[in-house]
């Protein structure tokens, strides 16, 4: 069940990029965004409830989480909704964590569970961008709106380069304890 639920979030992707490119309704668009950030905890909730936690869905949730957030960004970017230093800093940060990772379990390294400040960033930064694409839709309130998603944005920005930085000695002891268990 919490595959299945991680893989219909998944599905929902071409449903966004169809409502901001084809629809253009970025107001549709960055509440179906919203929506799907907001129910990320979802499916790693049913896991734990139902006692359904396996491998797969290990390596499958975050994997998708990631995908759909950088494809969002992406979007959000050609769409011009967000400046390009905001979404590019949250793109280098993405695939430079995301390739690290990969690199160092592809080497051994032992796998380790996101931190709290992790969890932090990515709650701010699955609501900031939504908002700031909802801030550029035209309707009441939308100043107000873009003001919210930079108050969530810039500090979780902040938080996440802090956060990607924090995880270099961790991956480092991680890939020594990796090698050490492979060998023993």
């Amino acid at each position: 069940m919490p595959n299945l639920i991680t893989l219909l979030r998944l599905c929902c992707l071409p449903v966004f990029l169809w409502l901001l490119f084809s629809v253009k309704d970025r107001g549709a668009a960055a509440w179906l965004l919203g929506g799907l950030g907001a129910t990320d905890w979802v499916d790693g909730w049913v896991a734990r409830r139902f006692n359904q936690q396996s491998d797969f869905g290990a390596i499958f949730d975050p994997s998708v989480d990631r995908g759909l957030f950088i494809v969002a960004v992406i979007a959000i970017l050609i769409d011009q909704s967000m400046p390009i230093w905001f979404g590019g800093a949250i793109l280098v940060r993405e695939v430079l964590v995301a390739s690290a990772m990969s690199i160092a379990t592809a080497f051994g390294m032992t796998r380790f569970a996101v931190n709290k400040w992790g969890k932090r960033y990515t709650f701010l930064l699955m609501f900031a961008v939504p908002l700031i694409l909802l801030g550029q839709a035209d309707g009441a309130g939308s100043q107000w709106v873009s003001w919210l998603g930079w108050f969530f944005g810039i500090p979780a920005l902040v938080m996440s380069y802090t956060t990607a930085f924090n995880y270099v000695p961790v991956i480092r002891a991680n890939l020594r304890s990796g090698r050490v268990s492979r060998s023993g």
